[in-house]
């Protein structure tokens, strides 16, 4: 029997698998990039207030997955490594994981203080009344 050596590169192989999923992630990593950017500079800014020096950390945090996320892709896209295609998914999925949990507390304090509103404009009606 023959036995087949797959070759880093090699028309089917690993590598080549590794190109081709990471291509879409590749041709983001601009925008990845930019918006990690941002993030930091809005972490950076929000320290300047007071609500801002407790949670400026979040999104410096985000901004910096997004970077190094950007950063695997294109190791993963030139290098056909299956590690860093992991590597930048991992760091994806915590930046996705966190906004999430970010989003769901801000509808729910959007709740809250929407609650609370009707319950002061009420008290207020009745008061007058």
């Amino acid at each position: 029997m023959e036995q087949v050596v797959e070759r880093p590169g090699a028309p089917g192989g690993e590598s080549q698998v590794v190109r081709e999923v990471s291509a879409p992630l590749f041709e983001a990593k601009g925008w990845m990039k930019f918006l990690g950017v941002l993030m930091i500079l809005y972490g950076v800014l929000m320290i300047m207030t007071i609500v801002g020096i407790v949670i400026c950390w979040l999104p410096i945090w985000l901004g910096v997955c997004l970077i190094r996320a950007a950063g695997s892709t294109e190791l993963a896209q030139t290098g056909g490594d299956k590690i860093q295609l992991m590597m930048a998914m991992s760091r994806l999925r915590t930046f996705f994981t966190i906004q999430g949990v970010l989003a769901l507390i801000g509808l729910i304090l959007a709740v809250i203080f929407f609650i609370a509103g009707g319950v002061g404009a009420l008290s207020s009606l009745i008061m007058n009344a």
